[in-house]
């Protein structure tokens, strides 16, 4: 039986040997087939992203906490914020 190299073990999976071995058709498979895990002794152990899959995850605009907070979907919601003026309870050590 003849065994085949020019594909990894699962499609999207790799082995860290021939990860390693195989460096430059790995990121080609993430920049054309998605993202790649790389396994060790059977687990997954790291995944391999194209450039643009790392800017896409990356790159989400900061918004400002003021401006968060107002596009929360609970924006509308009316907490009662005040506090009480009673003094707290005594607490015996």
């Amino acid at each position: 039986m003849k065994i085949q190299h020019d594909q990894p073990v699962h499609a999207g999976q790799w082995q860290l040997q021939e990860a390693k071995n195989r460096l430059s058709q790995l990121v080609n498979s993430a920049q054309h087939d998605g993202p790649q895990t790389i396994t060790l002794r059977g687990k997954p152990a790291a995944v391999v992203i194209s450039i643009e899959e790392y800017k896409k995850i990356t790159s989400k605009p900061k918004l400002p906490l003021s401006q968060f907070f107002a596009q929360s979907p609970l924006h509308d919601v009316d907490l009662d914020l005040s506090r009480s003026a009673d003094l707290p309870r005594e607490v015996d050590l």
